[in-house]
């Protein structure tokens, strides 16, 4: 079933927390259905523009309807984020005075069960985010050895029970190749005890995640994109972005510290204050943001979230 309902996490933190002015640059590196895009071009006026890239096909067609009611004041380009130096590089835009990643699937993507992201509905695995790229899930299940799967469950999806569920998958496709997600759900019960699967919460969602995250070289995409975007950032320009699980959170917050704390700049009896290097960023939360109790009862998908947010000062 096909749906565009999707309802944007955070959304009111990460307007605050981007600070927008009406004649910048803002860049949705994760546009989906336009959720937080629709507030942003909200608030631009005829000088300044918003770009929103996404891989899904879908969700750039869905958007360019909502965002036209709006304003003209945008363009959409079908790309993965990694890209971005030359995305920006062709739209002849050299700096920007914010950005959000927004690392969610998207609620439709989870809901149509024809794109092989969830565990709840039965499909041909895929996951995959752009659908002209050639890995799928169904490659990663189904030709991945024990050890590269092993290593994917245990280093994506942080499970206890990967050797058992890797174990499992090498054996039941030597007799049958995992065409769909409920044949690899039925897998991962399989190789859990019972007092795990009667735990809260659906005891394939790790390993579906680290597949995901796999299928669409997630994590590495991610580090590279934000690295750029925040050399990017104008003076006083703001970076958001939204994690949902830890490994998405640990690379934001290295990546935020190597840029915000300069190393050594303790004051002492050898340095006057003036000759200290200061950090040409600060993190505008130091503490991370998360949603409130009222966004989690009408949201669930938010449960996980969390928000940080890098502004360039010097």
């Amino acid at each position: 079933m096909k749906s565009n309902e999707h309802k944007p996490i955070l959304l009111n933190e990460v307007i605050e927390g981007l600070d927008i002015k009406s004649d910048g640059v803002y860049l949705d590196l994760t546009l989906g259905r336009a959720g937080h895009s629709k507030e942003i071009l909200k608030r631009l006026s005829l000088n300044g523009l918003l770009i929103g890239i996404d891989q899904d096909e879908e969700a750039i067609s869905y958007s360019r309807v909502e965002l036209s009611k709006i304003s003209n004041r945008y363009k959409i380009v079908k790309s993965n984020f990694s890209n971005i130096k030359n995305i920006l590089s062709d739209l002849n835009i050299s700096t920007l005075d914010g950005a959000l990643f927004d690392l969610g699937v998207s609620s439709p993507q989870f809901d149509e069960d024809y794109r092989g992201f969830s565990y709840r509905f039965n499909n041909k695995l895929d996951m995959r985010m752009d659908l002209s790229s050639s890995l799928t899930a169904y490659d990663v299940v189904n030709t991945y050895s024990f050890k590269e799967l092993l290593r994917v469950f245990k280093e994506y999806g942080e499970d206890k029970y990967s050797y058992n569920i890797a174990k499992n998958i090498v054996k039941e496709r030597d007799i049958k190749p995992i065409v769909t997600t409920f044949d690899l759900v039925d897998i991962i019960k399989r190789s859990k005890p019972l007092k795990e699967l009667n735990k809260v919460g659906h005891p394939a969602k790790q390993i579906f995640q680290a597949i995901r995250i796999e299928v669409n070289n997630e994590l590495n995409v991610l580090k590279k994109a934000l690295e750029d975007v925040i050399n990017s950032l104008n003076i006083n320009g703001r970076v958001c972005v939204i994690t949902f699980h830890s490994l998405e959170d640990r690379i934001v917050k290295n990546l935020f510290k190597k840029y915000s704390v300069v190393e050594g700049n303790r004051i002492n009896d050898f340095r006057k204050a003036k000759d200290i290097e200061e950090a040409n960023f600060i993190e505008v939360n130091k503490k991370v943001i998360v949603p409130s109790e009222e966004e989690i009862i009408n949201n669930p998908r938010s449960k996980s979230a969390k928000l940080r947010i890098l502004k360039r000062v010097r």
